[in-house]
């Protein structure tokens, strides 16, 4: 369907069908990971600007990176099958290629990190590994350029009442993965979903808001709970099939419309009223694949669905730790699907979302199903490591992905979060420096 993707779109059945050329052989399964990041200037902390953001992408070009333009401004890289995007305020992000195994996943970042390493010896840019700006206001952050967010910025506030925060002020992790069936889809759907407080608290790394304690382990979570089209979505916990999710995503309002190079604002108009030729901006006209992938892109709900599923409950965290969470689902989604499912399949909604409201505060504290989050991590992790050693997909050390799951098996046996950790530091330094430039490691070790 990629093939015809300016061809207009007469029914949802083609949507469906959207979705099911989506589906791969189970030889065909890979892993792609997108990380964002914050960059500050080194002098004042305060957020680099489009010439700072721009100055990074010409160095990059020496390492075979090309730049990507809109409207004449430099808005991003591309090398093969990776991409380096910028989020609203700049937020820099790595899109990686996807790939078969958590040790190929980890050495692109570890190679995409030493070449950032490089940008920050030749500027006056830092960095920090935390998913919510901890130094600066809102209204103090630069704006990208893209005409994409100019519309969003006008519109998301609209519907959530932190969305501008989520544009501006935090960065995740978010993790890809193929399904080889429509049933295949469902299991791995609910999973993720179900496992979002999971993943809220064990990778709670943003407890700061403008240089104090914000009082949430995850603040960028909370921020994304109070989110304009945020959230789990409510056919999570239905059963779901690829005509549902249509349904669901068509009943969206567009947040925009890209004809000819131009954004446009559909002014509160859903999918399905393009669908039926009845949005007033295009009279008449039908919409396009392209049309309909753009539009999945801006549902932000913690798990989505495009022609793979997408995980975005994570904070982003430290180079050394960012192998940890994509082995963390990769043994549960790939590897030990069907015992992951048994478990979570009879969670009722209340509890998991009463639990998914709870996680930005409470963390491995949270309750869900009469059980810790700590204990859950536990169970989990056990399953992971199992579906990880089942995959046997081996580095050149002769060692296996549970290698990257170290970080992991920490926090539960201390029974402390990483924004656990950082709270403590900051309660003996009472200032927020040692965030900046610590940067443990560039590259990951661990394979």
């Amino acid at each position: 369907m990629n093939n015809q993707s300016a061809e207009p779109i007469e029914n949802k059945n083609q949507l469906i069908q959207y979705f099911i050329d989506g589906i791969k052989k189970k030889h065909q399964l890979r892993i792609g990971v997108e990380h964002e990041k914050f960059l500050f200037n080194k002098s004042d902390l305060k957020r680099i600007n489009y010439s700072q953001i721009k100055q990074v992408f010409e160095i990059l070009t020496n390492k075979g990176w090309e730049l990507e333009n809109e409207n004449e401004k430099v808005v991003g890289l591309k090398k093969n099958n990776q991409k380096i995007t910028t989020e609203p305020g700049f937020q820099y992000e790595l899109s990686g290629a996807p790939y078969k195994n958590i040790h190929l996943v980890c050495s692109e970042n570890s190679s995409h990190f030493n070449e950032l390493k490089e940008v920050f010896e030749k500027t006056s840019i830092t960095t920090s590994s935390i998913a919510y700006d901890p130094f600066n206001r809102l209204e103090d952050i630069p704006k990208s350029p893209k005409e994409r967010y100019k519309i969003m910025t006008s519109e998301m506030p609209k519907g959530g009442t932190l969305s501008l925060d989520m544009m501006y002020k935090t960065a995740g992790i978010q993790i890809n993965y193929d399904y080889t069936s429509e049933e295949d889809f469902e299991k791995k759907f609910k999973v993720s979903n179900y496992l979002s407080p999971l993943s809220i608290a064990l990778f709670a790394n943003s407890p700061f808001k403008e240089k104090k304690l914000s009082g949430f382990l995850s603040y960028r979570s909370k921020v994304w709970q109070n989110t304009n089209r945020g959230g789990i979505m409510p056919i999570s916990f239905e059963k779901v099939d690829f005509e549902k999710y249509v349904h669901s995503a068509i009943n969206y309002p567009i947040l925009f419309l890209k004809k000819k190079d131009k954004y446009l604002s559909p002014n509160g108009q859903t999918f399905k009223d393009f669908l039926q030729g009845k949005l007033e901006l295009v009279k008449g006209e039908k919409p396009t694949v392209k049309d309909f992938e753009n539009h999945l892109s801006t549902i932000f709900t913690e798990v989505r669905l495009k022609q793979f599923i997408e995980i975005r409950s994570l904070d982003t965290c430290n180079f050394g730790c960012i192998c940890n969470g994509p082995a963390f689902f990769t043994g549960l989604i790939y590897g030990s699907l069907e015992e992951t499912f048994e478990i979570i399949k009879d969670w009722k909604k209340e509890s998991v979302m009463e639990a998914y409201y709870n996680a930005p505060k409470m963390g491995l504290d949270t309750l869900l199903e009469g059980k810790k989050m700590n204990e859950w991590a536990k169970i989990f992790l056990e399953l992971s490591i199992k579906g990880l050693k089942k995959r046997d997909e081996i580095n050149k050390s002769g060692k296996n992905e549970t290698i990257y799951l170290k970080h992991i098996e920490e926090i539960i046996k201390n029974k402390k979060t990483r924004a656990e950790m950082l709270v403590e530091q900051f309660n003996k330094k009472n200032n927020l420096e040692f965030l900046i430039n610590h940067e443990e490691n560039f590259s990951y070790s661990g394979f």
